[in-house]
């Protein structure tokens, strides 16, 4: 079981490493406009799939923070389960920044393995008419024992003043 586990982690290690390098034709004209940090739940892997919620404070320079709530959902291999944890992505956009802009639906690839201490990725498209890209700025802190890898959706809705 812990040689399956350990290679397991390597191959989502590699993967995130895939994912961490910068989509250049992607992002096209799209430029940063701030950063999105989101606390996550824990979770349990369903084989096939997991939910997480997720509470997040979107801050850009020169603008009032915003304070979003959702769910990150993943589809693919999830075995095992997590507690809570911590993401920060950047946001682009080929839009000026506007309030709620993050609300939407995001879509992309996503990785993560934990043996106690664990890391992630999800590198998603979407939010407001599909203009916004979340990129991984940190790497997902978590802990636990979880391997997952497939599709990830990230669903946000502005949630009132933050804390």
């Amino acid at each position: 079981m812990l040689r399956i586990a350990i290679a397991a982690a390597s191959i989502a290690a590699a993967v995130i490493t895939a994912f961490m390098a910068p989509p250049v034709e992607a992002q096209g004209s799209r430029v940063q406009i701030g950063t999105l940090r989101c606390s996550l739940s824990s979770s349990i892997g369903m084989v096939v799939g997991s939910e997480r919620n997720v509470s997040c404070i979107f801050r850009a320079d020169n603008a009032p923070d915003e304070a979003y709530e959702g769910r990150l959902t993943k589809i693919g291999l999830d075995l095992g389960f997590t507690t809570g944890g911590k993401i920060i992505w950047a946001a682009f956009a080929n839009t000026n920044r506007y309030e709620g802009m993050l609300s939407g639906r995001y879509v992309g690839a996503t990785a993560e393995a934990s043996i106690a201490v664990g890391l992630g990725a999800n590198v998603l498209v979407g939010g407001s008419s599909g203009s916004v890209a979340l990129q991984p700025l940190s790497i997902q802190e978590q802990t636990g024992f979880d391997v997952a890898a497939g599709v990830g959706e990230l669903t946000l809705h502005l949630a009132g003043p933050p804390h």
